[in-house]
């Protein structure tokens, strides 16, 4: 019995290697790994809509990722934006004071979070509005 485990495991080790280097066809390239890592980050450190994470992930002036890997990536990570949002209100309302319309459009503005309205609504409500 303990030849026939041994001759197992044996095999076992001998196809393992061979089947965990063929990628599957959707693999992801190094540079988008990259970017859903980055993006997890930023997510870790501050509240972002898609939008806004996007923008990050692509600009010269944030991590530089070209187009097709920055929105990969804000395609591929799995995220509540309306959680986002309201994590977003919050840091707003404890530095500054917003009527609800006024926070409303600084989280949905293409000057300030870039939450679609809808997250921006959902937001307000959240936060006491």
């Amino acid at each position: 019995m303990r030849k026939f485990i041994l001759s197992l495991v044996v095999a076992v080790a001998v196809i393992t290697p061979v089947a965990a280097t063929t990628a599957p066809a959707n693999a992801q390239t190094m540079a988008q790994r990259q970017a859903i890592g980055s993006a997890h980050d930023y997510l870790r450190s501050e509240a972002f809509s898609k939008r806004g994470l996007f923008d990050q992930l692509h600009s010269r002036y944030g991590e530089g990722y070209s187009k097709a890997v920055a929105t990969y990536a804000v395609n591929h990570i799995k995220v509540n934006w309306n959680k986002q949002a309201v994590r977003s209100a919050r840091s707003y309302l404890r530095f500054t004071h917003f009527s609800r319309s006024g926070l409303i459009h600084q989280l949905e503005s293409p000057y300030g979070e870039r939450f679609t309205h809808s997250q921006a609504v959902y937001a307000a409500n959240h936060v006491g509005f």
